[in-house]
This record gives structure tokens, C-alpha cells and sequence, in this order.
């Protein structure tokens, strides 16, 4: 039988919607934490995106200590920690030092990309090597630091010694699911934009998978778009808000979120259709019924074992409800 009754969880680009401030982004980014702890969903993550006017999360872990300070029992994480931006020993205080204010509520998705252009990249960067080649040896340097003293180097992350805080390997093609696979540890598919590789991605992970000390079996999760809504109808002309956030990628301009409009032709040329389409093709998009159907396909495919959903959606009450809807699928209601 398919299992949909899974763990689901929140991905938060932290978006600034048409006629807010970056104020506004970051308390609605808490408003809507809050309203999905209280529907019980497992975790809440924060993305990391550089140099975008229109996203409020460049300082990923002062967002996720924000979050944690106003919430009491959601797990609250990076979605993620883009490495090759960062050194290991920072990342590893900074979260250790989070860990030991909020025990066993943090997470570390930590991803191998920028999370920007190459330009902002550069002046992210913390050496001119290509740091991306570096990221298996950074994950391991991280995986040291949370660990026991007894495994520690001279170089320590204080606080972050036995925090054991959680690493997550976060991937939107193939490379880091063999890179998940051979460390043992939980992997995230980036299907919400990027959902070209994730058949493939799924499948090499779960068959490469070595068992560690942190897993003992494969953990899979996905990252998906939600727009749920009372109806088909109203659920289509939502979908219009996420259809505009991808045509803003796809263009490389910078507009707030926007509300819903009437007809999507009249802002996209056909090209950019097909570009935005392929990038949100995984997504579940309807009333609780088809959100139902839709899940329940997915899982008689890929059976994997937790669900992350992003929802683009203009109104902060209609995006609660489409998590609530998503969440009442999951629990049988």
C-alpha cells in the first residue's frame, strides 16, 4: 500500500511580496513558521540566495536563530548552507552555538552550489579556488566538529564539539546523491526548481547507500511546489504567483512576488512558458482531492520518505491554508 502519511516539512525562500519591505519578508517568514508548527509540521527551513533584492535570506543562520527564538518545537534549518561560501569552522560555531541555546531543534542542509551569480560568488567567495571541488572534504570537516573530542583535530569549533547537530546533503543533479550515499547521510532533492535529475538522483542514492554512524538506511526527501487550495479552479489561478516567481528566473529580473493575475499569456512568450514549466514541473497544484491523488501517485513512484513543500503564494492566509490542506492529506483527514 502507498505510504502518504509521511513526516512534511516547509522550505522558505523568504520572498518580498509586492508592496512589503524586507521587514515585512522576514516577519511574514516567522508568521508562517509559527502557523506551520502549529499544524505540525517536522521542520522549517531557510534558504540561502545572494545579491537577489526580491529574497531576504542571505544570512541564512541569523533567520534560522530568529525563527528557532520565536517557535518551540519545530525543527529549524538551512535549505541550505551553500559551502563554498562559507568556512567549515564558522559554520560549525555558528550552529554549534545555536545548538547549544536550542538542543535537538536545529538542522544543516548544506548545498554545493552559491546560491548566486558568479560575480557575487566571487565576492562570497573565501579562497579563488573553485571551493565547489572542496565541498566532500567540507562536509567531513563539519561532520568532525559536531562530533565527539575524541575525534577532534587541534582546530576546534567552540561551541560544536558533541552538538552531533544533523547534516543534511542537499542536491539538484546527480553528484551529491553519490556524495550522500557514500558519507551515510540524509539526502534532499531540489525538485521545486530544479527537477530534471531527481529519478535518477533518487535511484543512485538509494543503491549506493552505505550505512554510518548517523544512518543506518537511505533517508529521502524532496522538495516540492504546493499550491493547494478549496478548489481546482482557484488552485490554478494561485499557481499564476509561482508561474511569475519562475518567468522572474527564467528573465534574470528582479520583481517582488506578485499577486495572482488572469491570464499568464499576456506576460510570457512561449519559450519562457516551456523554461518556467520544466523548472516547477513537480508540483502538486488543486483541492485537497487532487492534492491527494497527485501525492499518491508520486509516492507509488518514488515511496520517499519525507516531503519538503514550497509555496509561492501571494496571500500569507491562502499560503497557510494550502500547508493546511497539505497537511490534512498527509494525516488522512
Amino acid at each position: 500500500m502507498t505510504n502518504i502519511n509521511i513526516p512534511v516539512s516547509v522550505l522558505n525562500l523568504a520572498p518580498i511580496r509586492k508592496g512589503q519591505n524586507e521587514k515585512d519578508a522576514i516577519d511574514a517568514m516567522v508568521d508562517l513558521a509559527k502557523a506551520t508548527e502549529e499544524m505540525g509540521y517536522t521542520r522549517y527551513w531557510i534558504a540561502e540566495h545572494h545579491n537577489s533584492p526580491t529574497l531576504v535570506s542571505s544570512a541564512t543562520p541569523i533567520l534560522i536563530k530568529h525563527t528557532l527564538e520565536h517557535t518551540e518545537k519545530i525543527r529549524v534549518g538551512s535549505g541550505g548552507i551553500m559551502l563554498p561560501n562559507h568556512s567549515p569552522l564558522v559554520v560549525a560555531e555558528q550552529f554549534g552555538t545555536m545548538a547549544t541555546i536550542y538542543p535537538d531543534r536545529l538542522d544543516l542542509g548544506l548545498g554545493r552550489a552559491p546560491g548566486t551569480d558568479m560575480m557575487t560568488a566571487s565576492a562570497l567567495r573565501r579562497s579563488h579556488n573553485d571551493s565547489v571541488y572542496t565541498f566532500p572534504n567540507d562536509v567531513n570537516a563539519l561532520l568532525t566538529y559536531f562530533g565527539p573530542m575524541e575525534k577532534q583535530g587541534y582546530v576546534k569549533a567552540y561551541p560544536g564539539v558533541g552538538t552531533n547537530v544533523p547534516i543534511y546533503i542537499l542536491g539538484s543533479s546527480t553528484d551529491s546523491a553519490y556524495l550522500a550515499a557514500k558519507l551515510g547521510l540524509p539526502y534532499v532533492f531540489a525538485s521545486h526548481f530544479a527537477p530534471r535529475f531527481m529519478e535518477e538522483a533518487i535511484s543512485i542514492y538509494r543503491k549506493r547507500f552505505e550505512p554510518s554512524e548517523y544512518l543506518s538506511s537511505p533517508y529521502m526527501m524532496v522538495c516540492l511546489n504546493v499550491i493547494a487550495t478549496e478548489t481546482d479552479e482557484e488552485a490554478k489561478r494561485e499557481l499564476t504567483t509561482m508561474q511569475q516567481f519562475f518567468l522572474n528566473v527564467v528573465r534574470g529580473t528582479q520583481t517582488p512576488l506578485q499577486p495572482p493575475v488572469d491570464n499568464m499569456d499576456e506576460l510570457w512568450n512561449q519559450p519562457e512558458k516551456e523554461m518556467a514549466t520544466s523548472m516547477s514541473s513537480v508540483t502538486l497544484l488543486g483541492s485537497k482531492d487532487s492534492i491527494r491523488n497527485q501525492l499518491t501517485s508520486f509516492q507509488e513512484k518514488y515511496n520517499v520518505d519525507e516531503l519538503m513543500a514550497v509555496s509561492y503564494i501571494y496571500d500569507p492566509n491562502k499560503q497557510k491554508r494550502s500547508y493546511e490542506i497539505l497537511k490534512e492529506v498527509v494525516d488522512g483527514k
